[in-house]
This record gives C-alpha cells, sequence and structure tokens, in this order.
C-alpha cells in the first residue's frame, strides 16, 4: 500500500521513518517534507499548500492511507475534506480539533465533563482579565486561546509581570491566537505526557513519556516546543494509566459523543500530577513533538494496522467479514525494554528567532543504534544539509537503563555541529534522580 504523510518536522521524520518500516506498506511519501525525509519517502510537488491540494494528490496517486502530523492541518480541516472525498485519512476533523485549536472550549468541555483540571477564567479584554488578575493566586499561568506553535503558555509570577504579559498577548503577540487568553490556576506537580490511539470508541495507548518544554537546563527560561523527551516514565504505571481512563479518557470520549462530534486518531493528554492524581493541563490531537521520536523509536508493533483501525474511510483490509483491523481487536502495543530518549538541536536563538542556512556536519554517521530526525532542515544549491528553522535535529536513542540511554545520546550530540547550536544537557534528569534513588 501506499501511505502518505502530512507535515515537515522531526514528528513526521519519525513517524516516516516507522511507517516505512511496515509490512504492509511498499512506498512513503510525505509533503512538504524536509531533507532528512527526503532520504526515505518521496516529496510531491503540490501545487499550493492547502488541504483541497493535498486531497488532489492522494485521490490522483491512489494513496491508501494519508497520515496527519500538524495540528495546523488539523484545525483547517484536512480530515473533513478527505472524508468528503471518501479518501483514506486517519487524523481528526476539524470539530474534534477544536480540544487544541481553542483551550477555552477544551475546558468547557472538561467542566461539562467533569474531568479533572485547574480552576479557570476566559477573558477577551484587559478590563476583564485585569479583574481576575487582582482575584488570582500567583503563580498564574496565561494561555493564548489558539495555536501557537507550543510557546502560547505563560508562567507569571506576580501581578504586574501577569498584567503585561496579559496585555502583549490580546494585542497580538502570538497574533489572532491570543485574541482569547485563558487564565488558570498554577498546579504544582510533575508533568507526564500520554498518547493515545482511538476510533471514539476502542483506546490503545502508547508510554507515558516527559517532554522539557523551558529552553535551558533546569526547567529555565522561556517556554519552546520541546527541547527533548523520555519514554518511558516510572511514575506512569498500570494503576495511573487506569485511573487517567476512569476520570479523563472516557468522560471525555463520552462528552464528544454527547456534543456529537466524532473522535478518530491521536489523543494527547498532557498531565500534571499532584500528589499522584491526574489533572489535565492540555489536550492535543495529535501526536506530540518530542514525545513522538522516543516513542517511535521503542516501539516494536507495526504501527500501520492501528492507522487503519482508527481511520476515516479505510477501505484496505475492510473487505473480510468480520473486519480485521477494528481497534479493539489488535492486541496493547509491543515496546522494546528499557528507555528512549531525544535531544533537540535548536538554532541560537530560539524560541524567539532562529538562525537558517547554517551547514550541519555530522551527519553522515549511520547506525541502528540511533536516529537523527531532521526538524527544520533544507539541501542548500551545493547539496549541503543547512539548518532551515528554530529546532533543527532530534537526536534519538536507547538504552537498557534511563542512564545509559543519556550517555548514548549525547555521545551522539556531540557529534554534530552548526553555528549557533543549542541544545539541553539535562533531559531526563528527573528521572535520572528517581533512578539514582532507588539503587540507594
Amino acid at each position: 500500500m501506499k501511505v502518505l504523510v502530512v507535515g515537515k518536522g522531526a514528528r513526521e521524520h519519525a513517524l516516516v521513518w516507522k511507517i516505512a518500516q511496515s509490512f504492509y506498506v511498499d512506498k512513503v511519501y510525505c509533503y512538504p517534507g524536509n531533507a532528512g525525509i527526503a532520504e526515505l519517502a518521496e516529496i510531491p510537488q503540490i501545487k499550493e499548500d492547502s488541504v483541497q491540494a493535498i486531497a488532489d494528490f492522494a485521490a490522483s496517486a491512489a494513496i491508501d492511507l494519508t497520515v496527519v502530523g500538524p495540528e495546523d492541518y488539523l484545525a483547517k480541516g484536512i480530515v473533513n475534506e478527505f472524508s468528503r472525498r471518501g479518501l483514506p485519512i486517519f487524523g481528526v476533523n476539524r470539530e474534534a480539533a477544536l480540544l487544541e485549536s481553542s483551550k477555552a472550549f477544551a475546558k468547557e468541555v472538561m467542566k461539562s465533563a467533569g474531568i479533572p483540571t485547574a480552576a479557570y477564567s476566559v477573558v477577551t479584554t484587559l478590563k476583564e482579565g485585569e479583574a481576575v488578575l487582582k482575584k488570582s493566586k500567583f503563580p498564574v499561568v496565561l494561555k493564548a486561546d489558539g495555536l501557537a506553535a507550543g510557546k502560547g503558555v505563560v508562567i507569571c509570577e506576580n501581578l504586574a509581570e501577569a498584567e503585561k504579559e496579559l496585555a502583549e498577548m490580546l494585542v497580538g503577540k502570538f497574533k489572532s491566537a491570543g485574541e482569547t487568553v485563558v487564565i488558570e490556576e498554577f498546579l504544582k506537580g510533575e508533568e507526564l505526557s500520554l498518547l493515545l490511539i482511538t476510533d471514539g470508541d476502542s483506546v490503545k495507548n502508547f508510554l507515558f513519556s516527559q517532554d522539557h518544554k523551558a529552553v535551558s537546563d533546569g526547567d529555565t527560561g522561556k517556554n519552546t516546543g520541546g527541547m527533548g523527551a523520555y519514554a518511558p516514565v516510572s511514575l506512569g504505571t498500570d494503576a495511573l494509566y487506569q485511573k487517567i481512563d476512569k476520570t479523563i479518557t472516557q468522560p471525555l470520549l463520552a462528552e464528544l459523543k454527547k456534543r456529537r462530534i466524532t473522535y478518530r486518531g491521536i489523543l494527547y493528554i498532557g498531565l500534571m500530577l499532584v500528589e499522584g492524581e491526574p489533572y489535565v493541563l492540555e489536550f492535543n490531537v495529535r501526536f506530540g513533538d518530542p514525545e513522538t521520536e522516543p516513542l517511535m523509536f521503542m516501539l516494536v508493533s507495526d504501527i500501520v494496522p492501528y492507522f487503519l483501525s482508527a481511520a476515516e474511510n479505510t477501505r484496505f483490509f475492510k473487505q473480510q467479514n468480520p473486519p480485521v483491523m477494528q481497534l479493539e481487536m489488535l492486541p496493547d502495543f509491543l515496546w522494546h525494554e528499557g528507555c528512549g530518549i531525544s535531544v533537540v538541536l535548536a538554532s541560537k536563538g530560539y524560541p524567539d528567532s532562529s538562525e537558517k542556512g547554517k551547514v550541519i556536519t555530522g551527519l553522515d554517521k549511520k547506525s541502528n543504534d540511533f536516529t537523527v530526525f531532521h526538524a527544520g532542515t533544507k539541501l542548500d544549491g551545493n547539496g549541503s544539509i543547512v539548518t532551515d528553522g528554530g529546532r533543527v535535529l532530534m537526536v534519538t536513542t536507547s538504552g537498557r537503563t534511563v542512564r545509559e540511554a543519556v550517555e548514548k545520546v549525547y555521545k551522539q550530540v556531540d557529534g554534530i555541529k552548526f553555528d549557533g547550536m543549542q541544545f539541553r544537557h539535562d533531559i531526563a534528569f528527573k528521572e535520572l534522580k528517581r533512578e539514582s534513588d532507588a539503587d540507594r
């Protein structure tokens, strides 16, 4: 079968890498793609970057399955367009994508479903916001309502800082994404990510993972799209998963059904563990980035049957009676033992800006023991791979223990260079502490 992956980042590179290994797949396409993805998939020439043009290509190339990576395509209704044409696609429709494209909508859904989350207020004017802030306990969290590439969340330590940030959000710091702002109670605890694949009824869970959103070591500095991740997380026990399923996942799916919203695709639950109890920080409607990279590296199972089982308009294998591709009939995911880890190499200036066109060296080393997923790269006129974004590369590997994984990944990081390269030196530092404490 032929599979098209939509997107151009390291998340999509990891998905292409995993899909290309599938027993069922003969050919992989990726649009728009990047320099690293081009080594594994054909980059089609599509006349314009629109959901209609992508659907035109999928129809003309007889694509058996399209897998959507980024949230912006989902929010634009790419699944609605493919479904209208009867084209098979894995991802949520525009209505379900509101869970990510509107934080205010997500909070209202959580409130209605009784899902544990931080107390909040939604404001659209500075006057409204200042009234809420003056009654708030600090620190508080300000969230731009719309899509802001993972950078629309700011923790404010005092009233003056919060009022300044709120004013900047409302006048366009995040463009239209900040026209509405959610002011949220600050929850203190440890963050986890849980990704699920669902057809709206059945659910299959990936390993618990942990992102590192702050740009600098020790979780300091500005929020980014993520500077690295690892999986699994020792805090992510079976008992915790069962609690999340009972108090979050199933109530959410039931609430969406009440609203006549069909949810087929990935559900990403951003969690805060507060004294062992899970609270929802955010819902995303697609694979997380950088969590996807270590998850795909650790996954033994063929991912494609799971995509097919939850996709809209899937034809592949559905002619059998009973259909063999129903999600509930598939086994739970099988995983490699140990720990997977990914470290982001970013451009100078990220997350505020990024230097582009810097030649990257050290990418010629190849091994089954590690992979470098490309996030923001392209080929220059001389055939060299150069930087083309804020997050440039995600170096990914695994180890039998967390410490072994950390040592291996940073050894590989040391071999890659480009001008202005920055990265965190402490990915998985909390897990390393837990591992050390357990060894005592």
